[in-house]
C-alpha cells in the first residue's frame, strides 16, 4: 500500500492511495470524519439573551464554530481524570458578554486558554439591536463526529476511484470524443486521440468520450475505453481548520490499525479459549 501526494497544505490535501481495496478506501474516509476528535463547544450556561435567537438556536451555532486543538493536550472527557467534572485536560471554558447595536461574531467567545480558540474570527452568529445583549459561558470538550457532527474536522472528505484510459488503434482522430470530453482531458496528436499530459487524474469517468466514439466510429467496438482501477483511489480531504489536514490523515491511520490490532487480538484469544 502507497500514499502519494500531489498536493498538502494545512487546510487540504489530494493523494492517491494505491494498492488498497474499495473496503479499506472507505474505512479511512470514514474514519477521517468520524474518528478523529476535535474540539466542539457541547455546554452552555446563558445568562442574558435578549437576542432575536431561542437559546437552543444560539447554543446550537455556537457548536458548529470550528475551535483550534491541540490533540496532544486535551482527552475526552471519559478518560480523564477528572471523570467528567470538566478540567483544563478536557475541556476549554468561553464566556461572551456583548451589547448591540452590532453582530456577534465569534471573536466575541473569550477562551480562557488563548491558544484554543475559534479558527476564524468573523464567524456571525447574530446580530443584536440597540438595547439587546447576549452573556453566556461554554466549554468546549473532545469528542468525534461519530457522536455529532459538530465534531467533524473536515469540511469535504472523499474519494473517486482512479481513471484508465485505453485508446486503440482504430482510432481515425476524429475528435469527437475530446468535444465530449467536459474536463478537456484528451487531445489529438499524430492525427490520434491522447491524453492531455498531467490530466489524468481529473477524469470523471463519465465515458461521454467513448459513447461518442461508439456512435461515431467504425464497428460496434469504441477506439477508446474508460475504466476503473479497482486498488486505486484519488483522495481530497479539506479540514475545517480545527486540526491541520495531515494530522487528520495521520489520526485516520492510526485509528484503523488500533481497531485492526485489537481485533486481531481477540481473535487470538478467542482461538486460544477453544
Amino acid at each position: 500500500m502507497q500514499i502519494e501526494f500531489a498536493r498538502i497544505d494545512d487546510d487540504a490535501a489530494r493523494f492517491v492511495l494505491s494498492g488498497a481495496t474499495p473496503a479499506f478506501a472507505n474505512a479511512l474516509r470514514r474514519t477521517m470524519i468520524g474518528e478523529v476528535p476535535t474540539l466542539a463547544i457541547e455546554d452552555v450556561k446563558i445568562y442574558d439573551n435578549s437576542s432575536v435567537l431561542f437559546d437552543e438556536i444560539l447554543a446550537h451555532r455556537l457548536g458548529l464554530i470550528p475551535i483550534k486543538t491541540d490533540l496532544s493536550r486535551f482527552v475526552k472527557q471519559e478518560d480523564c481524570s477528572c471523570e467528567g467534572a470538566g478540567c483544563p485536560l478536557c475541556s476549554v471554558t468561553f464566556t461572551m458578554s456583548v451589547e448591540g447595536p452590532g453582530m456577534v461574531y465569534s471573536s466575541d467567545l473569550i477562551p480562557d486558554d488563548p491558544e484554543t480558540r475559534p479558527v476564524l474570527d468573523n464567524v456571525p452568529i447574530v446580530k443584536l439591536f440597540e438595547g439587546q445583549k447576549i452573556v453566556l459561558e461554554a466549554r468546549a470538550t473532545l469528542n468525534t463526529g461519530r457522536v455529532h457532527a459538530k465534531w467533524e474536522p473536515t469540511t469535504a472528505c472523499g474519494y473517486k476511484n482512479y481513471p484508465v484510459v485505453t485508446i486503440g488503434e482504430n482510432c481515425d482522430g476524429c475528435g469527437m470524443c475530446i468535444d465530449e470530453c467536459p474536463r478537456g482531458v484528451l487531445e489529438i496528436k499524430d492525427r490520434q486521440a491522447h491524453v492531455v499530459d498531467g490530466k489524468l487524474e481529473a477524469c470523471s469517468l463519465c465515458k461521454l468520450c467513448e459513447k461518442a466514439c461508439l456512435t461515431t466510429g467504425i464497428g460496434t467496438e469504441p477506439a477508446i475505453t474508460i475504466r476503473s482501477d479497482i486498488s486505486k483511489f484519488i483522495f481530497v480531504v479539506e479540514s475545517d481548520g480545527s486540526l491541520p489536514v495531515l494530522t487528520i490523515i495521520e489520526k485516520g491511520l492510526e485509528y484503523i490499525r488500533k481497531q485492526s490490532t485489537d481485533l486481531s487480538e481477540t481473535l487470538v484469544e478467542i482461538a486460544g479459549v477453544n
